[in-house]
């Protein structure tokens, strides 16, 4: 099949015009490539060429040849672009076209007129044609509109940053500008009218403050640049209302980000070369603009809460309002830190709050210390609470002087089944598979086998990734106890501060089942030779008997230590406590070393010593509040119902037991206290606290758990530590309430005596009635 080629009019002319040559008629002239011709002179402007070619009445016939209706349905599917082979043609006028002749002209011209429409009236969307419809009234054609996504995508990020200029624009129109809001005034003014004046333009900027933060909220992702106005307005300093405006933006911005910021971290991913989605797109640029803003808001609340730290070298003193405005940026970043704490710029904020724990006001240091606090608790994951403590770890390398406060965070971690023992067992085991696994691969001959059991292996790690998650946890917790100890023994090494060894001591015995064994023979020692130190208070004693106790309870069953000095010292202090409501945190860690001492260790000590303790222990009830005699009758009620031994003591029959009891020797094996009786629980009995009385009344009975003299069921299954906060008087109120005292009207006595001179009788009863200046004085007992 012969295909036929389209020849130009151009080619099909020259022929003619080469004959109009040959004859003379037209001169042959050469071409001649000028840029412009009407920069020449005249001499070399060429002469104007005189193309002759026929009448071209081929058209004319063609078109006598079509019907109108055929005519006119071409003319509707150019103009509807009914046909894919119309797209780019367009037809604008609504007659028929005229024929005229003409002749040839420069056919560029042409071309590129021709390309320029192509290029004009090229749509955004493909026009995909259907087989049309015929009917009764004519063919009524079909077609259908594609997006061209190419396009599309090409134009994108063009269209998207027109967008952005647009907001920008927009928003600098709208921008507010505390330069406008100065006050003002021609003349002399007083308090009052300086004062609606100020208030009226801080209302000005709550409104305008408001508008944004409101329509940020309504639609995040469209109004994201509202961040900017906001931010730019927290740097205009030359205003009168800076600090008071100041104050305003950054309290709206913390609950705008505490709404809109995700739960997530967002994460930066690369997509160069990578055609997206137009949603996709969206999301990525709010999400990085979001981050922005973020980030210029933490920067400048760092820079506010600086005002706080004293440097060396510094001797500017700060206002009162600045000092406001630095504690409200550290609130602000504490409540974020709470509130997102797996989102980005996390561990920086930690890294800016943790100073403040050693600040110098105590405001400050409550804020920071109540907020880690509720991270320790809250954190699921464990990661930030290890960046924190690794931080904490690091201030304290540094600096020698700190506050309590930074140690008392650490009592809130929750470290109970961590064994750092069998940790290091662990390792070894792995590192034995490891090997062992190495060697398998090494022998191993047939690859495609082995590559087969891996993949099966990684299967099954696949489904069992909840465990996986569970050992991440653990392996931060081990990592979490390492550095809780390392903080503590560094303390019990270097500090001789009291305040900061008690919460260590608190600390140690508060984590004893934690500590390797291989530590403890160690650590019994140091804390021994404290207890000898004169500058050791009453509660650190309590707390370095109390981590003995708590490692003795544990694995450290197994050595080789004596703790009689230990009981003894703990016998001593009994009667030495502070029994005053402001010391009541002293009274429950005495309950729970009681607790270790002598529950947990019945069976290692003899009934000598657990019949001294009883006795000490029902002395002290008597100078008690009901919340630490409950306590203390708790542990007595045990130990009579744990050991039989404990009867004797019931017994009112002066004649058992060896010698007298001798109270105010300290070791109670050679107190003597079977040779008395429990006579203070007669005294007990009429307590004013009605549970009280109740408990004092079941040991006197021997602490049956059913009869008439047990106890309700509530509390016969409480520990001594639960009945102490059960009943505490913390909120100052009786736990149940106790009635007033009943008003008894005084009897009226007969006189046994009288006067013999009635003149001597008013002498004396004027002298009764005259008030008395009493002096104080001291009593030498």
């Amino acid at each position: 099949m012969v295909v036929k080629t389209k020849i130009s009019k151009i080619k099909k002319g020259n022929p003619k015009t080469n004959k109009h040559v040959n004859k003379g008629n037209i001169k042959k002239t050469k071409h001649v490539k000028i840029n412009n011709l009407n920069s020449l002179p005249n001499k070399q402007k060429p002469k104007p060429v005189e193309n002759y070619s026929e009448d071209s009445d081929q058209g004319e016939d063609m078109l006598d040849m079509v019907d109108k209706d055929d005519i006119n349905f071409l003319k509707s599917a150019i103009t509807n672009r009914s046909y894919n082979i119309f797209n780019k043609i367009k037809f604008s006028s609504s007659e028929g076209p005229k024929l005229k002749r003409r002749k040839v002209v420069n056919d560029e011209s042409l071309e590129n007129q021709y390309e320029d429409q192509i290029d004009e009236h090229e749509p955004d969307k493909k026009i995909k044609t259907l087989l049309p419809i015929k009917t009764k009234n004519g063919i009524i054609p079909q077609q259908i509109f594609e997006e061209n996504d190419d396009a599309y995508e090409e134009e994108n990020e063009v269209a998207e940053e027109e967008k952005v200029d647009a907001d920008e624009q927009k928003d600098a129109e709208e921008k507010f500008s505390l330069e406008n809001t100065e006050l003002e005034f021609s003349g002399p003014i007083s308090a009052t009218q300086l004062l609606s004046k100020r208030n009226e333009l801080i209302n000005k900027i709550k409104i305008h403050i408001g508008t944004l933060s409101s329509g940020l909220l309504e639609n995040p992702e469209e109004k994201v640049t509202n961040l900017r106005t906001l931010l730019s307005l927290m740097e205009d300093e030359t205003a009168q209302l800076y600090v008071s405006v100041k104050k305003l933006i950054l309290v709206s911005l913390l609950e705008i980000f505490k709404d809109i910021l995700p739960s997530y971290e967002i994460k930066h991913v690369n997509t160069e070369g990578v055609k997206l989605k137009k949603d996709t797109l969206k999301l990525q640029k709010y999400e990085d603009t979001l981050l922005l803003y973020y980030k210029k808001y933490l920067q400048k609340l760092e820079k506010c809460s600086l005002v706080l730290i004293n440097k060396k070298g510094d001797s500017r003193t700060r206002t009162e309002d600045e000092l406001k405005l630095g504690i409200l940026a550290v609130q602000a970043m504490c409540e974020l830190l709470i509130t997102h704490p797996y989102f980005n710029y996390s561990p920086n904020i930690a890294q800016a709050i943790v100073p403040f724990l050693n600040n110098h006001d105590k405001n400050v240091r409550e804020i920071v210390k109540t907020s880690i606090k509720t991270i320790f608790k809250e954190d699921k994951k464990e990661e930030l609470t290890l960046k924190i403590l690794r931080l904490i770890n690091n201030y304290l390398k540094k600096h020698a002087h700190i506050n309590p406060d930074m140690l008392e965070v650490l009592l809130v971690l929750n470290l109970k089944d961590i064994n750092l023992d069998q940790e290091k067992q662990q390792e070894v085991k792995e590192k034995k598979l490891l090997s062992r696994k190495s060697r398998i691969l090494q022998l191993s001959k047939k690859e495609k086998k082995r590559k087969k059991k891996l993949m099966e292996v990684e299967k099954e790690l696949l489904e069992t990734k909840a465990e996986e998650n569970k050992q991440a946890k653990h392996k931060n917790l081990t990592e979490i106890t390492k550095i809780v100890f390392n903080i503590y023994f560094r303390i019990l090494k270097n500090s001789n501060n009291t305040k900061t060894l008690g919460v260590c001591l608190e600390g140690l015995a508060k984590y004893a089942h934690c500590i390797n064994l291989e530590f403890y023979v160690d650590i019994v020692n140091v804390l021994d030779n404290l207890l000898k130190e004169d500058w050791l208070g009453y509660r650190e004693h309590l707390h370095c008997i109390q981590t003995v106790f708590a490692i003795l309870g544990g694995q450290g069953e197994a050595l080789n230590l004596d703790p009689l000095r230990f009981y003894n010292g703990l016998y001593k202090e009994l009667l030495n406590i502070n029994v005053s409501s402001k010391n009541s945190e002293n009274i429950l860690i005495l309950i729970r070393t009681l607790s270790e001492a002598l529950i947990k260790r019945r069976k290692k000590i003899t009934n000598k010593r657990i019949l001294g303790f009883i006795k000490r222990l029902s002395q002290l009830c008597l100078q008690l509040a009901h919340d630490g005699t409950l306590g203390c009758l708790g542990i007595i009620k045990s130990l009579i119902q744990l050991s039989r031994s404990t009867d004797i003591l019931l017994d009112l029959d002066p004649t058992t037991g060896e010698g007298k009891y001798n109270p105010e020797i300290d070791d109670p094996e050679y107190s003597n206290a079977w040779s008395s009786a429990l006579y203070e629980l007669l005294y007990l009995t009429r307590h004013y606290h009605p549970i009280v009385g109740k408990f004092a009344r079941n040991i006197a009975n021997g602490a049956p758990s059913t009869g008439e003299a047990s106890l309700p069921g509530e509390y016969n299954k409480s520990t001594a530590e639960q009945l102490f906060i059960d009943f505490s008087m913390s909120e100052m109120a009786f736990n149940p309430p106790v009635p007033p005292p009943k008003k008894e009207q005084p009897k009226n006595k007969s006189k046994t005596g009288f006067f013999a001179d009635s003149s001597f009788e008013d002498e004396c009863r004027n002298i009764m009635r005259r008030p008395v200046k009493r002096k104080a004085f001291w009593i030498d007992i």
